[in-house]
């Protein structure tokens, strides 16, 4: 198996353009257009990121790849064909609003197809032994898409798509799908709630979005029931009741299913300074979130292991965090030493926070447990 990780990448998801917004709504009525078009969902972090990989020498260490846009009967595993048709139609035109908060520009839907084709050439370079594990920076985002509809940044389900398309070519089995993004992964979760050859796993702050979704008691569906793992955390969980999370929940779950792959859908967005949502991570969360998930990859699907870049949005912090899983991912490290990350530990919740967070992590645990 080749040595390298694989960083993929291309500049034209880049230049995926999503209008003027403030914070996650379209400007208009009373909101007031914001300075540089305002859109939370800009290119700057994924920029910014791949601009760290690169000064800090890392990008030379990876094997970096672009890729091929996924074609419509990859797409047509997981989305409809008149969403399909008339995100195309759109894209063809001056762009719109494909669902709720997704919106786009014209040819967006071509930048939408090489982001989920990013994540669909990781998992199948991964599973072909050419990668031992790879990260996708993919934009658009993907884990809130529904088959029918466009949500929340997301255009296409690039996770899944990629699953199924692996599953398809390469006669797949059992895939893991861990979502540690701020907000819940309602799409992915919604796309396998009756199946049970998928287990989805969402680690995301309460009601924070969408609002109406990601309850414990969210466990699937006839085949599926049981598959699908919620674990909402209640606003301000910092470090260590992520961890405990992990390792009371996620972990255990993984090592139950042994997965033939594991998928991350990687949100950074519950750093410390995410402007949509309020977690307190720091880089060195991510670092160790990644060391975990990699450790179970090596113990239960010989290191298949594949991120997926998602939500993020303050260019602050997003780098660093991003940098953090790809050396963590590569096993190498580099000089960078995050400015922020001295500041954002000293943000942590106290000791007496933590044990109530902690407490609420094991009432979920056992009421997993007791649904099972």
């Amino acid at each position: 198996m080749a040595k390298e990780t694989g960083f993929f990448h291309d500049e034209r998801c880049l230049w995926h353009s999503t209008g003027e917004a403030v914070l996650f709504l379209p400007v208009g009525g009373w909101l007031q257009p914001l300075a540089g078009g305002g859109h939370p969902e800009s290119p700057e972090s994924k920029r910014r990121l791949k601009s760290l990989l690169d000064v800090s020498g890392l990008t030379g260490r990876l094997a970096v790849r672009s890729a091929e846009p996924v074609t419509r009967e990859d797409l047509l595993r997981v989305h409809t064909p008149e969403y399909v048709d008339r995100f195309q139609e759109l894209s063809a035109g001056r762009g719109g609003e494909i669902g709720p908060e997704a919106l786009f520009s014209n040819g967006g839907f071509e930048i939408a197809t090489l982001s989920a084709g990013l994540a669909t050439r990781a998992v199948a370079d991964v599973l072909d032994g050419l990668l031992p594990n790879a990260y996708a920076l993919s934009r658009p985002p993907g884990h809130h898409c529904l088959p029918d509809s466009g949500m929340g940044f997301c255009l296409l389900a690039n996770i899944p798509i990629a699953i199924e398309t692996a599953k398809a070519s390469r006669g797949l089995g059992k895939v893991a799908v861990i979502d540690w993004d701020v907000h819940h992964g309602n799409g992915t979760q919604h796309i396998y709630y009756q199946r049970d050859d998928v287990l989805t796993i969402s680690l995301h702050q309460e009601n924070c979005f969408p609002t109406d979704s990601g309850a414990v008691a969210e466990r699937g569906e006839g085949a599926g029931l049981g598959f699908n793992l919620n674990v909402p955390l209640p606003p301000g969980s910092g470090h260590e009741t992520y961890l405990h999370a992990m390792r009371s929940i996620v972990i255990p779950a993984l090592e139950e299913f042994r997965p033939e792959l594991i998928v991350v859908a990687s949100g950074l967005d519950a750093n410390a300074v995410d402007p949509l949502a309020r977690q307190l991570l720091h880089a060195g969360s991510f670092r160790e979130l990644t060391r975990m998930v990699k450790d179970a990859a090596d113990a239960l699907c010989d290191g298949r292991l594949v991120v997926v870049h998602e939500g993020g949005y303050a260019e602050s912090a997003v780098p660093f965090c991003g940098l953090a899983i790809i050396e963590t991912l590569s096993g190498l490290r580099t000089e960078v030493v995050d400015p922020f990350e001295e500041t954002f530990i000293a943000q942590q919740p106290t000791i007496r926070v933590v044990d109530y967070q902690i407490a609420i992590v094991d009432d979920i645990a056992r009421e997993l447990k007791g649904q099972s």
